[in-house]
């Protein structure tokens, strides 16, 4: 599993950063299935804060 965090961005952005910088590379051998997880936090005010998540599997069959 990748994950990567974003504040006041999107869960997409994240999901392409891990693609774009290739960081799922490193789990090449650990299986042929994958998890990439982006997750984004939004800061609406002081005691607000909401997160959303987009999770995509990448099969290296």
């Amino acid at each position: 599993m990748v994950v990567e965090l974003k504040y006041n961005q999107t869960a997409d952005s994240a999901i392409q950063q891990i693609k774009s910088r290739r960081y799922q590379g490193a789990l090449s051998g650990y299986g042929d299935r994958i998890l990439l997880v982006g997750v984004n936090y939004d800061a609406d005010g002081a005691d607000i804060k909401k997160h959303t998540c987009k999770i995509e599997e990448l099969c290296n069959a």
